[in-house]
């Protein structure tokens, strides 16, 4: 697949599952601002997309917000299975504490298999987090803190979206109609 093929359909899953389910409510106005920035990495080892990810977060450091805001770096060649991808995030969380990064960035994890602790792999509540390639949502600090502070009861989205995935169903998801 090329570039812009992965990079359409990732775009295709945030408009109909991340935007039109409100999983995220704070996706809409980046996207709307053509604030994210869509990177497909063709790293083949952990080595290679570690260094994709210090680029991307050194890209973010050097970029002011109002022109890019975050970033979704897409990697469909490297960690397509789950748990050697959940392995790999202790390794971003390493490189974001990085003292270059001063604690300005966090990392959302979203993977097609991601299953979190606890449920079955087809749990319905799993596709909240499930981007149709392993993705890492690079996310700055304030972004997140001046978001969370404008929005009422932040800390209840991961209950309200296992609510409204639990009501939509399997089914329902699949009518989403998603590419990838």
């Amino acid at each position: 697949m090329t570039n812009e093929t992965i990079i359409a359909v990732t775009q295709d899953w945030l408009e109909k599952a991340v935007i039109g389910l409100n999983l995220c409510p704070f996706a809409k106005a980046v996207h709307v601002k053509k604030q994210i920035r869509y990177v497909v990495s063709r790293a083949t080892t952990e080595e290679a997309l570690l260094g994709d990810l210090i680029a991307e977060l050194r890209f973010l450091q050097a970029t002011d917000a109002q022109l890019v805001d975050t970033t979704l770096l897409i990697h469909p060649l490297v960690l397509t299975d789950f748990l050697d991808y959940n392995d790999f995030l202790d390794a971003v969380d390493l490189a974001t504490a990085e003292p270059e990064f001063n604690d300005a960035f966090q990392v959302a994890s979203l993977h097609p298999q991601y299953q979190f602790s606890g449920t079955e792999v087809d749990d319905i509540e799993n596709y909240s987090n499930r981007a149709p390639y392993p993705t890492l949502h690079l996310l700055r600090e304030d972004s997140v803190d001046r978001a969370v502070d404008a929005f009422p009861d932040a800390d209840r989205i991961p209950d309200a979206n296992i609510d409204m995935l639990k009501k939509l169903g399997l089914e329902g998801w699949k009518k989403l109609n998603l590419r990838g």
